[in-house]
Parts: structure tokens; C-alpha cells; sequence
């Protein structure tokens, strides 16, 4: 019987940790893009730049 007493006031602290940890991560702002991550399978994982032209191009234009 101390044996189920125990795991239950473990399972309330592990609760309570995650508790404070979710309202941790809610107060620096972790919760607050909800947009991006929605649009960002949209894009492709590669960028391409632009080759822009030098300056020395110039002179043929």
C-alpha cells in the first residue's frame, strides 16, 4: 500500500513539473507564432540565390 502512495505523489510532481513548464515556455513566448509553422511545409528547404550581376558587367551594358 506505501508503495501506490508513493507512485501516486510521484506521478502529481511530475505532473506539476510539466505544469510550470508549459506556463514557463507559454510566458517567453514559445506559444505565440501559431502562423509560420503552418505555411512552412509550403517552402522549399533549398534557397536559390539570384546570381546578381557584378559590376564589372556594367561596361557591356
Amino acid at each position: 500500500m506505501n508503495m501506490i502512495y508513493f507512485l501516486i505523489g510521484c506521478s502529481i510532481l511530475l505532473a506539476l513539473i510539466f505544469l510550470a513548464a508549459f506556463f514557463w515556455a507559454s510566458k517567453i513566448g514559445q506559444h505565440d507564432d501559431t502562423y509560420t509553422p503552418s505555411v512552412r511545409i509550403l517552402f522549399d528547404d533549398d534557397i536559390i540565390e539570384e546570381k546578381m550581376p557584378d559590376k564589372t558587367d556594367e561596361d557591356h551594358i
